[in-house]
């Protein structure tokens, strides 16, 4: 995604700043692209109060609706667990086709690769971008990332869906404010079609991992500041595989820890996430082998908490931590970023 486009999200009845996170940060990040949602079950309702961004931005409840925006693009704004295509929104998919939308696609279910669609974009001249058909990384890991020039910070997470990506591009952004050349590193669909580069790690196959986001670092190694988005959470029986993969390619120095905390148990599973401090232990061990990195700071996922809530547990987590703590969203990252610096 290069060049200025005319987008549609699907989202399908998960407009929520969870499910829909794909949406939530094409919203953030590329507002003057997005020119509609398509939500049948929330079409007319005002976006910016259900996700917390959009202001402007129409809900509509079909293609035909979305029409007259004028969208050249269609892209699918929701991560389901497990990254399929739900049967029922294929008549989406068609229904942009032949309204001459090319298609944005982050789910592991190629678009692309299925003859209907395939033969549908190839007789309107449309194009079907699967943003997860990585190519496969030359190589395994190798630990080479910890020689580069650039310091590396990751943010990792008590759990899966709770921040990471927009802590760490709101962290570089921060960095770059400060006068540092800061670099960030997507790992997942929504950071690749927010920025246009990247590696989606949970499309590599897993001993690649290490050796895919080693690379990608290399790549960026003469900046000050590389700073990674983390992915899943180590102790998350689903996606602990990619969490330990980022550990162990980006060999970070700091990291920042992602947490809400309204959540009490890891999302989707009834297993209960650990104290704070006893997460962030488990995160400097693993790593410290390969090489030494602090937890440095943590962010807060305050999305559904009021002003004084989110107050008052930045101001438990400081005391438990003893560390810097924000909310991206409402304090910004400065104390992060100053964190950071200083380590």
């Amino acid at each position: 995604m290069t060049h200025k486009k005319r987008i549609c999200i699907l989202t399908d009845g998960h407009l929520d700043p969870f499910d829909a996170k794909t949406a939530v940060g094409l919203l953030r990040y590329r507002p003057d692209e997005v020119v509609a949602v398509l939500d049948p079950n929330h079409a007319g309702e005002n976006l910016e109060d259900l996700v917390g961004c959009g202001a402007g931005v129409p809900i509509v409840e079909s293609i035909e609706s979305a029409s007259r925006y004028q969208p050249d693009h269609l892209l699918i704004g929701v991560a389901p667990p497990g990254g399929r295509l739900p049967a029922d929104w294929r008549r989406f998919i068609r229904q942009g086709l032949a309204a001459g939308m090319n298609v944005i696609n982050g789910l592991h279910d190629r678009l692309g690769d299925d003859p209907e669609f395939a033969e549908a974009a190839a007789q309107r001249g449309l194009t079907i971008l699967d943003v997860r058909a990585v190519p496969r990384p030359a190589s395994v890991g190798t630990a080479k990332a910890a020689r580069t020039r650039a310091r590396r910070v990751l943010t990792v997470g008590t759990d899966c869906n709770i921040g990471k990506r927009l802590t760490a591009m709101e962290l570089t952004r921060a960095l770059s404010d400060r006068g540092l050349r800061a670099e960030f590193v997507a790992t997942g669909q929504t950071g690749v079609m927010i920025t246009g580069s990247g590696v989606v790690v949970d499309a590599v196959i897993s001993d690649f991992v290490s050796g895919a986001i080693e690379a990608a670092i290399l790549e960026k190694g003469d900046a000050d500041c590389i700073v990674v988005e983390g992915q899943g959470a180590l102790l998350h029986p689903s996606y602990s595989a990619v969490a330990l993969g980022l550990l162990h390619g980006t060999l970070p120095d700091r990291m920042i820890l992602c947490h809400a905390p309204q959540r009490k148990t890891l999302r989707n599973i009834d297993i209960p996430i650990p104290p704070l401090n006893e997460v962030i232990q488990l995160y400097e061990a693993i790593v410290r082998p390969l090489h030494p990195a602090k937890v440095v700071g943590v962010a807060l996922n305050g999305h559904g908490m009021s002003d004084a809530a989110i107050s008052a547990s930045i101001e438990q987590v400081r005391d438990l931590t003893g560390l810097p703590v924000v909310d991206c969203i409402r304090t910004g990252v400065g104390e992060l970023a100053d964190a950071v610096c200083a380590a």
